[in-house]
This record gives structure tokens, sequence and C-alpha cells, in this order.
């Protein structure tokens, strides 16, 4: 169990990426806004995001005055997205894209160039500076409604995972092996890099370096907020960790199409790392809450236990996805077929680009249910009461099973 005092403990909030699944995490967030009490200020010492979750955590600090604002201004865009606002969709736009690459390939970048991504983001860069007012980050920390806010980015220069944060003085940047966390003010170009999705979305220059999405070498996805001296931190994943069937074995495999791979890749790029974080700080607690707080020396005595608690869709979010493929902008939906999109294998990689409303919505419903289910944990979680080390659904604790104990 976690330990109970009299200091209520810091806790953190961690959005890690996802794109278009980023709609789950603000039907989580709706459900939090409900259940804390009206005016509360943000309940979240600290504020960590990656990609699309990067985005979220951003335009909470920057309205953490009014939490629940905060929340219904997140609830009417996600609520209302169509692709058109996040990437360039009309037909003229997605035949030169798709010329650019194919002349790229057959002449080696000659006379046209090389294409810097498939898709053109400008729109959601426009509309990002419309929505997020990122001088009130400072104000929000001064008036004490924040600690810290990091945005996660891939340096493709240094090949580091950079956390870019803005907190409280106390707090100091930190530097390892593979990622660093850099203090300064947040501006649109952070939370740009850190969406980069690569391939997808083009990078993004940050002083000397270009940067793309966080996800890419955040193989630590829990450490910034861990740096920004988290006690306890609530994850919204975007996955459903429910294996997949295993396919017929009398029948041959096909090969899988590039929509296909490009799919398992964004799923592997953003959430494998935060279940490998979350196995290893779970054998750390175990090892800290094995020795008595008395008995403790060297290293350990500096090492304190985390506790976590995860909430994930009680849903596969390829299977909703299929369900809206249709709505995808005629032009956009040619792209995929030209890429292998045309069966079952396309929905990963559609679940990822689907900003669509009609399956944002879904997704918000289905965070919010999926959090209301855990209420009474959620509220004691947030509110500091005593709480297990980790709260998660039963089969990723069963997948933990080995180094976690009730």
């Amino acid at each position: 169990m976690g330990n109970a005092s009299s200091k209520k403990p810091v806790t953190a909030l961690v959005l890690p990426g996802g794109g278009a699944r980023g709609a789950f995490q603000v039907g989580v967030l709706k459900a939090v806004a409900e259940i804390v009490p009206k005016g509360t200020p943000n309940p979240f010492d600290v504020l960590s995001g990656t990609s699309a979750g990067a985005i979220n955590s951003v335009v909470l600090a920057s309205k953490a005055r009014r939490f629940r604002v905060a929340v219904a201004e997140l609830d009417r865009v996600w609520s209302n997205f169509r692709c058109e606002h996040v990437f360039r969709t009309d037909n003229w736009t997605m035949l030169k894209s798709s010329l650019h690459w194919l002349t790229a390939i057959v002449l080696g970048g000659f006379l046209v160039g090389t294409p810097k991504s498939l898709l053109n983001n400008a729109p959601l860069r426009a509309l990002l500076s419309r929505n997020i007012r990122f001088p009130r980050i400072d104000d929000a920390i001064k008036c004490g409604w924040l600690d810290a806010v990091a945005v996660t980015a891939a340096s493709y220069a240094t090949a580091r995972s950079t956390s870019f944060f803005q907190g409280a003085p106390g707090h100091k940047g930190w530097s390892r092996t593979r990622r660093v966390g850099i203090k300064g003010n947040l501006h649109l170009d952070h939370l740009m890099a850190s969406i980069a999705v690569p391939m997808i979305f083009p990078p993004q220059r940050i002083g000397n370096s270009y940067f793309g999405d966080g996800a890419m070498r955040q193989a630590t996805p829990l450490s910034p907020a861990i740096h920004l001296g988290a006690d306890r931190i609530l994850v919204v994943g975007i996955r459903d960790e429910t294996a997949d069937k295993i396919s017929d074995l009398s029948k041959p495999p096909e090969s899988p199409s590039f929509a296909q791979i490009a799919g398992y890749m964004l799923d592997t790029l953003f959430m494998d790392g935060l279940y490998s974080d979350l196995e290893r700080m779970t054998r750390i607690n175990q090892l800290i809450d094995s020795v008595a707080p008395e008995h403790r020396s060297g290293s350990l005595r500096r090492m304190r236990a985390i506790d976590t608690m995860l909430i994930v869709p009680s849903q596969d979010l390829r299977v909703i996805a299929h369900k809206y493929r249709k709505r995808l902008p005629f032009a956009l939906r040619g792209l995929l077929r030209g890429v292998g999109g045309r069966g079952p294998g396309e929905n990963r990689l559609l679940s990822f680009l689907m900003f669509e409303r009609e399956y944002t919505r879904e997704l918000i419903q289905l965070g919010y249910n999926d959090a209301m289910k855990v209420r009474e944990q959620l509220l004691d979680f947030i509110s500091g009461a005593d709480v297990p080390r980790l709260f998660a659904p039963s089969w990723i604790k069963k997948d933990l099973s080995a180094f976690h104990s009730d």
C-alpha cells in the first residue's frame, strides 16, 4: 500500500501519445472534472505529455485556474474534430504528396528533393495557436495551481529523449545517457515537435536542432514526472492490452501491407515503452517496500516508491475506428488504399489518424465510462488518500504478477 502521511503526495498526470486516440484521454479527464469539487483548480501538481498527450497537458496547464473549464475546452475541440483541422486533406494536396513521394523514389530525390512527410499539419499548428495561451502557464505556476508541466520530443541530432519543461523555481534540469530535461518557457514549437510523428508529420526545428515525436526515444515515459517530484502518477493509456487472436495456422500467412506495418510501428512507438517502464518501476517499488525504512541505507535510502494508477480503454479502438472509416476524406482514403490499407490490417493505422468527430466522440464517451467505473479509486488517488502501489486492469496486473503483490 502507498504510504499515508500528513503531507499530501505530489500527484502527476502522464498522458502518452496516440494521435486521434488522444480523445480517450479527454473522456477520462471529463470524469475527473466531474468527481472533484466544483471550482477546483487543476488537481495535478505535475503534468507530463507526449505527442497528442502533450497537447492535452499544455491545455490543462494554460487553464489551470479552472480545471472544469480546461476540460470543457478540450471536449469541445476533440468532439468537433475533422481531419482537415489537423492536416491538409484536399485532393490537390493529397495528389501532390503522392506524386512527390513517387518521383523522389524513382529519381532518388533528384530535381524534386526528398519529401519531409506524408501529411502537412499546418492546420493543426493554426488551431493550437488560436486556442492555447502559453503565458498563462507561468501565471498558473506563480499562483500555485501547477508545479510543473513537461512536453517530450526526440532530438534527431543527439538521439536523446528531450523533455522541455516549465516549472517552479526549485526545479532543475537533468541529464542521463539517452534523456535530458531542459527548463524554459514552453511555446508552440515544443508542441509541434512532440507531435511530429516520423514520416507522417514534418520534423520541427527548435534552436539549432530538429525534433520529432517524443515517443521515438522515450524508453522511460514516467521519468519526466518522477524527475519533477511525483510521488504518485495517474497514467491514461490509449490501448486495450488484451492480446490479438492467434491467426488460423492452416492458412498461408498474408504479407503485411504498408498500412499495417505503419500502424504496428505507431502502436509500438506510443505504448510499448510505457509498459516496460511500468514493469521496471514495479520491480523497484517491490525492492523498496521489502526493506523497512529504518534499515534502508546508501542509494536505497534516497529512492522513493511511486504509486501508479493506470486507466486504459476497455474496448479495442481499432474496431471502433473501422466503423467510421468511410468518414475519412476521400483523398485520404485513396492514399491509404494506395499503401495497402484495404483489409482489417489497416484498422490500427486508422485508429491513430481518424480525426473525425464521430470517432473522437465515441472515444471520449468510452474514456468517461471507463474512468467512472473506478470513480472511488480515482478520487482517492487524486485527493491523496492511501492507495495501492499499482491500480490497473486485471490483465495488466497479471502480466506484472511476477513483480507485484497485493
